[in-house]
């Protein structure tokens, strides 16, 4: 039977950090500002700590095009080499996707292995991925990177063979893995397909309640929200995507009302288009919902970039024109009072919170009670005992308040959506 060989990739079921030294290395292009490219690269930086990397060293070069065969020329590269054996570093991350040749070449100059910000944020999203839906997400991922990439894995074995009508033994294997890859992807696109339809049909179950998604930039406290919000117990971490799976739960409100609130992965600059694809299925909870909590880490410096940067990914997912708060998060780690002031003017309707201090929740759970409010009529409706599919559409649709039956009529007090309120009290009078 064949066998792929040792993916780079393992999925863990415990976190487990590497202790490698790296080097960062991006490109300032002339439509990018150096600025901008060292911001990316501090992102990338805490994206290496993540993965248990101790950063060396950072090269950021201006180019006005990328270099076809090293990425950053030769040049730089010398200069990569050079500091690697000062620093002993052993690791170099580029800020952007590598092409294959790109890759081998870069690791043939230097003698050291080289990824780029995608393979590290798949290896990240690899040692956290904890649920069987996760898993499946993260591999199906892994594999669509790796297809393009396979001939690095099997260059030693080309040289055995080769020459007009021959083949050496590291093409069959090649041609073998890339088929085992393709079944592969086949199998986890058929698993999570199925995933969506499940979870579309546990939507649909749930339709008459309101649907709240907590969405925005990674680390951001989303997770410490949902729990002080419901008491879920989602795992939390000061760490870049410290959860991978979207969390549900009941969350009760005000005046007796509920919603559902969703806890989802955090959003990333440069987001791999390969985790945009495979994660289809937890994304789909943000764009199903009818409220998006947009959480912002208020103690990083000029935080409203990362809102930007946060509401550009979703845009870029085909999620917009959705009713959205904005919620500041961690002011307990703001000292100046005047830059939330700032926010709060330039933001209108905007929350303040402390997710883990505890400051501003009830101003969340109220701001979640107006807006189901605002989508809820609560009705009365006089329906005949025998009309039985009314009153399944009743309990379907709605939240039934109070009801009393006088033998003929089923007499009930319904909560139910507004879209829904007109139909429900023709049916209940016969029209």
């Amino acid at each position: 039977m064949e066998r792929l060989p040792r993916r780079r990739f393992d999925i863990k079921k415990k976190y487990e950090p590497k202790k490698e030294g790296a080097i960062l290395v991006g490109v300032s292009l002339p439509s990018t500002t150096v600025e901008d490219e060292r911001e990316s690269l501090d992102e990338l930086a805490q994206l290496a700590r993540t993965a248990g990397a101790t950063v060396v060293d950072r090269f950021v070069q201006n180019r006005t095009r990328i270099d076809g065969k090293t990425y950053v020329g030769s040049g730089l590269i010398e200069r990569i080499k050079s500091a690697a054996g000062l620093h002993d570093a052993n690791l170099l991350i580029f800020d952007d996707d590598l092409r294959p040749a790109q890759g081998r070449e870069i690791e043939k100059a230097t003698g050291i292995k080289t990824i780029d910000r995608t393979e590290l944020i798949l290896d990240i999203f690899a040692s956290r991925a904890q649920s069987k839906v996760a898993r499946i997400q993260v591999e199906l991922a892994q594999f669509e990177y790796e297809l393009p990439r396979l001939r690095r894995l099997w260059d030693h074995l080309e040289r055995l063979g080769g020459g007009i009508g021959t083949r050496g033994p590291g093409e069959m294997q090649l041609e073998a893995d890339r088929r085992l890859i393709r079944t592969r992807i086949r199998m986890l696109k058929k698993a999570l397909k199925q995933v969506e339809i499940d979870r579309a049909e546990q939507r649909k179950r749930r339709r008459t309640m309101t649907r709240v998604a907590l969405v925005g930039y990674t680390n951001a406290g989303k997770s410490s929200l949902m729990n002080a919000l419901t008491d879920a117990g989602v795992f939390t971490e000061d760490l870049l995507f410290a959860t991978l799976d979207a969390t549900t739960r009941k969350i009760d409100l005000p005046g007796g009302h509920t919603a559902l609130l969703t806890d989802t992965v955090g959003l990333i600059k440069k987001l791999p288009h390969h985790l945009v694809v495979s994660f289809h299925a937890t994304l789909e909870e943000v764009a199903d919902a009818d409220l998006l909590l947009h959480v912002v880490d208020v103690s990083r410096p000029h935080c409203e970039r990362y809102l930007e940067l946060a509401e550009n990914v979703l845009h870029e997912m085909g999620i917009r024109d959705k009713p959205t708060r904005v919620v500041f998060n961690k002011i307990d780690r703001v000292s100046h009072q005047p830059e939330l002031e700032r926010l709060a003017a330039i933001y209108p309707g905007s929350l303040f919170t402390s997710a883990t201090g505890g400051e501003g929740i009830e101003d969340v759970s109220r701001a979640i009670c107006a807006f189901v409010e605002s989508r809820e009529e609560v009705v009365e409706l006089a329906i005949p005992v025998t009309d039985g599919r009314t009153i399944a559409m009743v309990y379907e649709r709605g939240e039934v308040l109070s009801k009393d039956e006088d033998g003929e009529r089923l007499m009930m007090r319904v909560r139910v959506p507004k879209a829904d309120a007109e139909r429900l009290r023709k049916l209940a009078a016969g029209e």
